[in-house]
């Protein structure tokens, strides 16, 4: 099964997005792919699909350290519209026993045709 929580496997799910051979048609597809990207280290994936104008606040060092960092264990996708994704993102730490809860509300934006990761709405 994929990362995602759909019922695909992965390489029929978000590998193809991950691998660059195709791009999410929407905001939700764009949330799970990049939560996935997450989980197998597809640390270009997660800066590409990042808006131009938000990319300058997101080191790829740090990036690349949440994602190794972490067991990433669960996503529930709270709410979503066109635009807009509000998911919970389950992790633990590799040094720590305690399940940690991301909660974020995420904005998302089309960029030359495609989805772009804005950021969290406040």
């Amino acid at each position: 099964m994929c990362y995602c929580g759909s019922s695909q496997n992965f390489e029929a799910c978000c590998a193809p997005f991950i691998e660059g051979k195709t791009t999410p048609t929407s905001a939700l597809l764009l949330m799970k792919s990049r939560y996935t990207a997450y989980c197998t280290g597809g640390i270009d994936y997660l800066i590409q699909t990042t808006a131009r104008s938000e990319q300058k606040y997101y080191k790829r060092k740090d990036i690349e350290n949440w994602s190794k960092q972490n067991d990433w264990l669960k996503l529930e996708i709270i709410n979503y519209s066109t635009d807009e994704v509000e998911f919970k993102a389950y992790h633990k730490s590799k040094k720590g026993i305690k399940i940690e809860i991301h909660h974020e509300h995420s904005k998302f934006i089309q960029e030359d045709g495609r989805w772009k990761y804005l950021g969290h709405v406040e």
